[in-house]
């Protein structure tokens, strides 16, 4: 299909649009922590043993290398304890921002505190009960002891899924026998396998980066002396890191796309185009923050931009001004160049507007990259002219792009750029 067609037919309907900033939903999810205090109170007395069902767990990252480390349960709803895992069924489903944080704010936090270090042969306690949870391929029954404070506060992230109440574990005991697929199994046996090396064999074997991270964060992945707690935040990051890192490495000998191809998807008030066109392997991540958005919150100010990038041979630091972001949307992009055997220069244009009134984590940008390939896309005779095409739609004029962005700074200007 033609750009212009396809640009065409992606013409917002405004009636359609749900304007939902944070100051309009803040006591909506009031509501949803006081539905969880009233159900802790009716499932805990005092320093009662709590059964529940643990679909995944938490490791926070303040004070580290002391963290709290938790396992998540919902309190009630324990027959669908799998809904409440951060997963690419969440996409799937269609679930908003109220739904996320209804989830969210209905799991539990059962926390621990403890040191990243020494995790190698913990199997008993409280860490061996968290990791058992954390390497089971469904989700396991436990009694958790707890004690009667439950702290209600809700921890929005712009990487992690927001985690809802907390309370302080003393005890945490399985009361079945977790079901470990034998990869993991083989990953936690291998004491010499680098945490690097053992990621990438999940992901071959089938396993999601969702899955990953809960076996990272466990600290059971790595050579056995080097086994640490890796906080969320933090292995999540490193997860799509270096699950990207691996499919760089293979399609860089494939051949090249053949023509400029433009995507779009559009999720929980986020738009992403995704440019590719052909050339090597080479990728840029531009984010476009709406005023009155979340990360931009004065709603009479300009459109804040950030940008991040990566040539041929890929990165060798860390990305601060785009963070997670860029190594999700590129995971997706790298995914659907492996699928099609090509490689491509790519730009990635991410839309933040006001209707992100809150935000759900790095998964929202995964998923949304991941299934942008899924439909039709619009062709362009060349990147540049793809580019220019798309400035219309975006909120930022194109000189003003062109001085963010990497790739597009080294593209000859024409004077249609300025009429």
């Amino acid at each position: 299909m033609r750009l212009d067609e396809y640009i065409e037919d992606l013409e917002p309907d405004d009636e359609d649009r749900k304007r939902r900033l944070a100051e309009e939903k803040s006591y909506e999810i009031l509501d949803y922590v006081e539905q969880v205090e009233d159900r802790f109170s009716e499932v805990t007395q005092g320093d009662a043993m709590v059964g529940s069902t643990s679909p995944s767990v938490f490791v926070g990252h303040s004070n580290y290398p002391s963290v709290s480390t938790g396992i998540l349960s919902p309190v009630g709803a324990e027959e669908r304890a799998a809904e409440f895992a951060t997963s690419s069924e969440w996409y799937q489903r269609g679930l908003d921002i109220d739904n996320v944080l209804q989830y969210r704010t209905g799991l539990l936090n059962s926390n621990h505190s403890a040191d990243v270090g020494n995790v190698s042969d913990a199997w008993d306690g409280f860490l061996g009960t968290q990791r058992e949870v954390a390497i089971a391929d469904r989700p396991v029954d436990v009694e958790i002891g707890l004690s009667n404070s439950l702290d209600l506060d809700l921890d929005l992230d712009d990487v992690t899924t927001p985690t809802g109440p907390s309370a302080r574990a003393t005890s945490a005991d399985l009361t079945e026998n977790p079901h470990v697929p034998r990869p993991v199994k083989k990953t936690l046996e291998d004491d010499d396998w680098q945490a690097q090396g053992a990621m990438t064999y999940l992901y071959r074997r089938g396993f999601d980066v969702y899955d990953i991270n809960d076996v990272l964060s466990a600290g059971a992945l790595g050579r056995g002396e080097n086994r640490r707690l890796v906080p969320t935040r933090w292995s999540i990051t490193a997860v799509d890191d270096t699950i990207g890192q691996y499919l760089r490495g293979g399609i860089r000998t494939n051949p090249s796309v053949d023509e400029t191809q433009v995507w779009v998807n559009e999720y929980v008030g986020n738009r992403y185009w995704v440019v590719l066109t052909p050339g090597q392997w080479e990728f840029e991540l531009v984010e476009m923050k709406a005023p009155g958005s979340i990360w931009n919150q004065d709603p009479t100010g300009e459109t804040w931009m950030s940008s991040a990038h990566e040539g041929y041979e890929g990165r060798t630091s860390y990305v601060d001004e785009t963070a997670g972001a860029y190594y999700a949307s590129r995971l997706g992009v790298l995914e659907h160049l492996d699928s099609v055997g090509r490689q491509a220069k790519c730009l990635v244009l991410r839309e933040v507007s006001d209707e992100y009134w809150a935000p759900v984590g790095v998964w929202q940008i995964r998923e949304s990259v991941r299934n942008a390939f899924d439909g039709e896309y619009g062709e362009a005779e060349t990147f540049h002219g793809a580019v220019r095409a798309l400035s219309d739609q975006l909120p930022v004029s194109l000189p003003a792009l062109r001085r963010k962005s990497e790739l597009l700074s080294g593209l000859q200007a024409n004077l249609a750029d300025f009429s």
